[in-house]
Formats: C-alpha cells, structure tokens, sequence
C-alpha cells in the first residue's frame, strides 16, 4: 500500500548541506524484514518508521533502521521525523513540545523558534577507556596515542567512544582506517576561543568491513556534550561543527537546562514529500 514518505535534511546551516533521513509517516502493519529492506534501499544513514504509540503520555512511537540493522535511539532521526509528524497533522505545526517512543524509552522534543531540540537520553555505558583502548584508537585514527588528550566510553544506544584532540584542524585532518569489531567513534576537537563554533566532530563506524563517515550525529552530539559538561570542559550553551570533512556545513546547537537536562537542537526541512509503497 502507498504510505506517506518523506525525506528530512536536520542539522543543515541550508537545506542539503545536513544530514537526511527518510521518514515512513505510517508504518503500522509493515514487519521488520521490510523496514529493513528499505532502510538498505534509501541507503541513507537512517529510515524511519513512524507507529502508534504504546506508553502513556508518548505522542508516536518510532522504530530507527540503518542499512545494517535496528537502533534504539538516533538524534537526528529523532528530530528529522519529528519535523515530518508535526507538518504531517492536522494542528501540530503549532505544537511546543511533543513525546516520542523509541526502543530506548521516551525521548522529549521541544520547538525553540525555528529549530527542534531533543533531550539527550541516559548513557548506557559512561567510563573513560582503557590504555588497550587508546591505542586500538590510535591506530585506527592514524594518530600517536600521546595526541589523544580524553578518551570516554559515551554510549546512549549506538556504542559510542568519544576521543578529543587538540584542535579542529586535527580533526579535519584525520583519515582513518577500519575500526576493529565494529567500534562506533566519535571525534572532537576544540576552535580557538572566539569561533563561531566551539568544536569540530567527526563520527566513523563501521559496515561490512568498510569505514563509513556520519555527516553530523545527534546521538553522538548528546552524548558528548554529558562528557564535555561534567569534565567541565565547556560552562555553557555552545555550538558544534560536523560534517565539513565530507562537504557539509553542520551546526549543532547544545545547551544544558536547569533541571541538567542537555537538550541537543538543530534546523529541520523537508526536502523530498511523497508516498512509498510497502
């Protein structure tokens, strides 16, 4: 049957310059085995499938697929099929706040003028790495293990280990290998005081035995922001970079409320409206 189908670029300083996900608007009734089939086929980082939901108090739920498998929680696809709910609905485009359900529990998104912002979800593993660590990272970065300032297990749902360099320029510089068993990782490297953005990210996994490059990563983003906010290496609200390495102009938008709530936010458009057929 044809579903309503769109493809949202989030985190983008204009449109196509973020990172798209395609966004199933009903995926009722459509089994794993074709969610899987057409996340290999979009090919895209992520495709989502949006459902009813199933708790108390949440407002959809949402399954995440790769080309490679299912996640329980992703950040861009959380805010990419957000924008695509809000603008779907009758009376939503109005909406301040909304509650999605995903296979890691119960995600808030919240609209602060024209971007979507979500709360980052607890991590599920939080230490810093060991020294065989640093080094398998080392080598996989092509980089000395004494150029590694901070490395920290970050995991909120993909597996992420966060390493810092000393600068952007670092970071942008890096050509990477192929990770061992498939480590999800995430790079950081602070601008000079006084940039518009506060830190350059880079984000690897691995496929097949490929290495693959994220144009610009929420879940990485929030997870990283925990991290830099407790090691106090940043105070207050600031700005990521990703994606310049491979042609984008990323712009993540962190800030930490009150309550320690870390609300990660960006812009959202729909680039491709249409149906598909599942």
């Amino acid at each position: 049957m044809e579903r309503k189908f769109a493809q949202v670029d989030v985190f983008g300083s204009r449109p196509f310059l973020g990172n798209p996900v395609a966004v199933v608007l009903d995926g009722s009734d459509v089994d794993s085995t074709e969610m899987q089939a057409l996340a290999r086929w979009t090919n895209l980082s992520e495709t989502t499938f949006v459902l009813p939901p199933t708790q108390d108090g949440a407002d959809y739920g949402l399954r995440i697929f790769t080309p490679g498998g299912e996640l329980p929680f992703a950040g861009h696809p959380t805010l990419g099929s957000a924008h695509a709910w809000l603008a779907d609905g009758e009376g939503r485009s109005g909406r301040q706040s909304l509650v999605q359900e995903c296979a890691a529990g119960l995600v808030r998104v919240r609209r602060t003028e024209r971007r979507l912002s979500f709360a980052a979800p607890p991590l599920v593993r939080y230490e810093p790495v060991d020294e065989g660590m640093v080094m398998r990272l080392a080598n996989f970065l092509g980089v000395r293990p004494g150029e590694i300032r901070a490395a920290h297990w970050v995991d909120n749902g993909p597996g992420w280990v966060a390493v810092v360099l000393g600068s952007a320029d670092d970071v942008l510089q890096l050509r990477p290998g192929t990770p061992q068993n498939n480590l999800s990782v995430g790079v950081a490297g602070p601008y000079p005081r006084g940039s518009q953005a506060a830190f350059e990210v880079r984000a690897f996994f691995s496929r097949d035995g490929v290495t693959f490059e994220d144009p610009v990563t929420g879940s990485l983003n929030a997870s990283l922001a925990r991290w830099f906010f407790d090691s106090r290496q940043v105070e207050g609200p600031y700005v990521v970079s990703q994606g310049t390495a491979i042609g984008r102009q990323g712009r993540v938008y962190i800030e930490r409320d009150r309550e320690d709530t870390i609300w990660v936010g960006g812009d959202t458009v729909s680039c491709i409206e249409g149906t598909v057929v599942l």
